[in-house]
């Protein structure tokens, strides 16, 4: 993380259809989240990371009826994982 990041943790995978992944990782207080679409395929290939460093204007406000879920799942991830584990 730098002072020009924002450090986010995975808080879910959500999946579109059988094809289409989206990975969610959001900030510690679950207000703002930075939402990633990929194929399947492209995680098999890429490395999937409890904690995401992304810019602040990457970052896009939260529906206040998932914060709270998101914000207890960024704690879980804190207390269990380091920001490089491969989760």
């Amino acid at each position: 993380m730098t002072e020009n990041t924002v450090r986010t943790w995975l808080v879910a995978r959500e999946y579109e259809h059988e094809d289409m992944v989206t990975l969610v990782y959001a900030t510690p207080d679950g207000e703002r989240a930075v939402f990633q679409q990929k194929s399947t395929r492209m995680l098999f290939d890429s490395t999937v990371t409890a904690a995401l460093d992304v810019e602040p204007n990457r970052l896009e406000t939260v529906d206040p009826e998932d914060r709270e879920r998101y914000a207890n799942e960024a704690e879980r991830m804190t207390e269990r994982h380091d920001p490089d584990d491969e989760v």
